[in-house]
């Protein structure tokens, strides 16, 4: 996982931290962790939820281009809701997330 360290929100200290990146004229507000065998970046506008090119953006900003992250879509007896308009990236450190074939993606 990279980290964006020009774009890092001023004063946070750490590897993990907040981020305020310029898209398009449009501030994405981040917060990434890499924590629990996890890297993790929550996504944000304060008006909207983020798009699909938004999110593309963002996943070049913290992983190379050659690897996979999840959006994950969990069970509503699990889903866990702080900000309206947040999206989350997901990759595990310990293993390679399987994809299906390549015709099908």
């Amino acid at each position: 996982m990279k980290f964006p360290e020009k774009h890092r929100v001023q004063g946070d200290t750490g590897k993990d931290g907040a981020f305020i990146v310029q898209f398009e004229g449009r501030p994405l507000h981040i917060i990434a962790s890499n924590g629990l065998d996890w890297d993790h970046v929550s996504v944000s506008f304060l008006n909207r939820c983020p798009n699909w090119r938004e999110m593309c953006f963002v996943k070049d900003l913290f992983w190379d281009e050659s690897e996979c992250v999840v959006q994950y879509h969990p069970p509503k007896t699990k889903h866990i809701n702080f900000h309206p308009y947040c999206l989350h990236l997901w990759k595990p450190q310990l293993m390679d997330i399987v994809l299906p074939p390549s015709i099908m993606v």
